[in-house]
């Protein structure tokens, strides 16, 4: 079946709170997907972010961000007092999110709902279910704040090393703090599945992202530093990153430690598996970011400043995949096969089967270029006017060079510039993919100033908000009109009920039987 989504991470969601909540106005964006029968709801890692407040580099590949906790429906719950996080002067700027005015005052807010809060069996299951990496995680997180937000490397040697002694009277004294982000963690869990539950019903699937590496100040490289490529100090061998390329003359140097792929085989690819299986539970397909790592990785040597020198190192390929998929039974992947793809990428991908990704925004250089519509092959794949990673497409066009320009014009036919976005639009649409998603900015027609993500820059990222005024009725005739032009439009949710109902009967006439 074909069909549409929009790209729309939960930080970018209208609020007055300084940042997207999972309350609300994620339930409204969830009736505007609704009633332009879009499908699909495509997000951003839901992980704590830290270091450049990239959900790429987060204190966890497990937890979820406290920021996005809605305060509202704390209140409701009796947990919070109106008054305690209304009177904040959250908005700065509607538009802009002030990462370090969220650290400052929502932990507060936070910590005043814990004083309230009383341990239920929920909570109970909660703890059950997550044991694999809560308790870590929350101790992390303690001696993060003891230590005045520093990494755990810059942490007394003895605690660095996670040495038993020093770990278990730190555990005894944080007891509180322990409890409070291990709180805060069934909050959240709490909160994005009653937000899943009410996109499900409408017929919408979630699209979540796995980052493929972690952060080095990670809970996971402080307590499982067997499972990345360290010495034995914890210090990395090798950070991960990409080479350079046309749109980045010097590489792209993340500094995320790699993985220990020979300890991972050994374990049948436990830790893998577990965070599948988490991504499994909290989204209804998963987005594996940077997936032809899998088949072949670049290594950069620890302590260089850029990406330039560096080496390919063979990966676990396939076989990671198949042994999720004896575990987990069939995953509903979506594999990012951005960048250099080799035939060995291309030979994992077919292995796998999983579909791919089209970035229509790098197709125009030439007729041939892989990323046109016209020169898909088939179907199995999501296509994008572009993702957090690109420009706006009213910032992009306006960026090209000449050459790239009049063969855009040419592409889409288009006689205006400020036509381009539109076209792009109707572009993706109308061509053979699966799926055809855009991030909710090429709707609105929102310049450069609202870009999500510019790659390899530190600063000034993953701010961009929405706002209340721009889900017009206009917006949502627009992207109805698209949907239903190209037979993108999502199942009423009067007709699978009543085909729900259908599959109903025909059990219990079968029970009968």
């Amino acid at each position: 079946m074909r069909k549409s989504g929009i790209l729309l991470h939960i930080s970018s969601l209208p609020s007055r709170y300084g940042i997207g909540k999972m309350g609300k106005e994620a339930r409204r964006f969830a009736d505007f997907l609704e009633e332009t029968r879009t499908a699909l709801w495509q997000i951003l890692p839901l992980s704590p972010t830290s270091y450049g407040d990239s959900p790429y580099q987060s204190f966890s590949a497990f937890a979820g961000n406290p920021y996005f906790i809605d305060f509202e429906t704390l209140e409701e719950e009796k947990l919070l007092a109106r008054s305690e996080y209304a009177d904040i002067k959250w908005e700065q700027n509607s538009r802009k999110i002030d990462y370090e005015f969220l650290y400052n005052n929502v932990y507060k807010v936070l910590r005043k709902a814990f004083s309230r809060f009383t341990v239920s069996p929920e909570y109970r299951l909660f703890e059950m279910i997550s044991r694999d990496w809560l308790d870590d995680y929350a101790l992390f997180m303690s001696l993060k704040f003891r230590y005045n937000g520093k990494p755990w490397y810059k942490w007394p040697h003895e605690l660095a090393m996670y040495e038993k002694e020093a770990v278990s009277r730190a555990r005894t004294e944080l007891d509180e703090e322990i409890r409070f982000h291990k709180f805060i963690q069934f909050i959240f869990r709490k909160q994005w599945m009653s937000l899943k539950e009410y996109a499900n019903e409408k017929g919408i699937s979630i699209i979540g992202d796995i980052p493929i590496y972690v952060s080095y100040d990670s809970a996971e490289v402080w307590t499982m530093p067997e499972l990345f490529d360290l010495d034995e100090a914890k210090t990395p061998v090798a950070v991960a990153g990409c080479p350079p390329d046309c749109f980045s003359p010097t590489g792209q140097l993340w500094g995320n430690p790699l993985y220990n792929w020979k300890y991972h085989k050994k374990t049948s690819f436990d830790w893998w598996i577990k965070r599948i299986r988490n991504a499994s539970d909290i989204y209804d397909i998963i987005r594996i970011d940077h997936f032809r790592g899998f088949e072949g990785y670049y290594c950069i040597p620890y302590g260089n400043e850029t990406a330039e020198v560096g080496i390919w190192q063979k990966g676990p390929g396939a076989s990671l995949f198949k042994k999720a998929e004896e575990e987990l039974g069939p995953l509903n992947i979506i594999a990012e096969n951005l960048g250099f793809i080799t035939p060995e990428v291309q030979k994992m991908l077919d292995e796998v089967g999983y579909p791919g990704m089209k970035v229509v925004e790098f197709g125009f250089s030439d007729s041939q270029n892989d990323y046109l519509p016209h020169n898909y092959t088939d179907t199995n794949n999501y296509a994008y006017t572009g993702t957090h990673d690109n420009d706006t497409l009213a910032g992009w066009y306006r960026s090209l060079d000449s050459e790239s320009l009049d063969f855009c014009r040419d592409y889409l036919n288009t006689e205006s510039d400020r036509d381009i976005p539109a076209a792009m639009l109707r572009l993706v649409w109308s061509g053979i993919s699966d799926a055809a998603v855009a991030q909710f900015q090429d709707f609105t027609g929102a310049g450069t100033e609202c870009r999500m993500n510019i790659p390899s820059t530190l600063s000034g990222n993953w701010t961009y908000r929405a706002s209340s005024a721009d889900f017009t009725e206009k917006l949502k005739s627009e992207i109805l009109r698209l949907n239903t032009l190209y037979n993108r439009c999502s199942e009423p949710v009067i007709k699978r009920e009543r085909e729900n109902n259908n599959e109903q009967t025909d059990i219990s006439d079968t029970t009968e039987e």
